[in-house]
């Protein structure tokens, strides 16, 4: 993962935990949970990174629910 990957991974962390509520170790450990790092943020990075924070934060809540099944 090169270092604008991992900027942004850690600002949509942070950019959860402000509209969740939570902290963000706590959001981290929710996204690692869904798999939503490696499986949603790191390989859609190129599109995701161009998109508002807000938007980015709506697709990380529909990414989660349509997981909560499979875990």
């Amino acid at each position: 993962m090169n270092k604008d990957i991992l900027e942004f991974v850690v600002y949509m962390i942070h950019a959860c935990a402000r509209k969740w509520g939570q902290s963000p170790s706590a959001v981290y450990k929710r996204l690692m949970r869904y798999g939503c790092i490696s499986g949603y943020l790191i390989p859609h990075y190129d599109i995701l990174h161009t998109q508002g924070t807000g938007f980015v934060v709506s697709d990380i809540e529909e990414f989660i629910g349509a997981n909560k099944e499979a875990v």
